[in-house]
């Protein structure tokens, strides 16, 4: 949900197999599988490399919404043995060029805007959204600069992270336009791959003996 607007997610069992597929603002994905190697452009929007679906592809449509609005992503069921954190970043498209044939690359182009792990009773963001009958909601951050920005929402599942490669990453990206009169920018940014390494903090996590707090994967989030 964008905007107030509801917009269908891309269908990997149904959407190719239309002569005509449906347009949509969510960048294509291969399937329900996760990304385990992190070095791979799968990372970055999704794919399946070893199956010849190098990366995702730009999608067609772009949905318009204003800086300190939320969107609300609907998951299908999420199996309640997948803990893990939920984190979304964002990245904007080059000045002149359009988002629905813009592919980031290995480009550090991508800021965190959100981020949820486990809480300090021990709750990981997955059960929350398993609470939540498979709703998400992030806010666009307040005074964002106008253009069309990807979305890059994502969880990383830690039940077999006890070793890399091990955690799974599930990554969606959608197309927006942002609007309004903001001025505000990040300065830093990451890339996928690249942001995840099999050393980088959060991505070897053994869920079951460490009782403490979690430290979540990539950047600091921007506000």
């Amino acid at each position: 949900v964008v905007g107030g607007t509801t917009y269908t997610g891309y269908l990997p069992y149904s959407d190719p197999y239309y002569s005509t597929p449906p347009p949509r603002i969510i960048r294509k994905i291969p399937g329900n599988g996760p990304i385990t190697d992190l070095s791979l452009i799968d990372v970055q929007c999704n794919g399946w490399s070893e199956g010849g679906v190098i990366g995702s592809a730009p999608a067609p449509l772009i949905a318009p919404t204003a800086p300190g609005t939320t969107v609300t992503f609907k998951w299908t069921t999420w199996p309640d043995s997948h803990l893990g954190p939920i984190i979304t970043y964002m990245a904007k498209a080059p000045s002149g060029t359009n988002i629905t044939q813009w592919l980031p690359g290995t480009s550090a182009v991508w800021f965190k805007i959100a981020e949820t792990g486990k809480s300090s009773s021990g709750v990981w963001a997955t059960q929350t959204l398993i609470n939540n009958a498979g709703s998400w909601s992030v806010t666009i951050p307040s005074g964002l600069a106008p253009g069309q920005y990807i979305i890059r929402h994502e969880i990383i599942a830690l039940h077999a992270a006890w070793a890399y490669p091990g955690a799974q990453v599930y990554p969606s990206c959608s197309q927006i336009q942002i609007t309004g009169s903001g001025n505000r920018s990040p300065t830093s940014f990451v890339s996928f791959p690249g942001a995840y390494t099999g050393t980088t903090q959060g991505i070897v996590y053994d869920v079951y003996t460490n009782t403490g707090s979690y430290p979540i994967p990539g950047p600091t989030v921007w506000t």
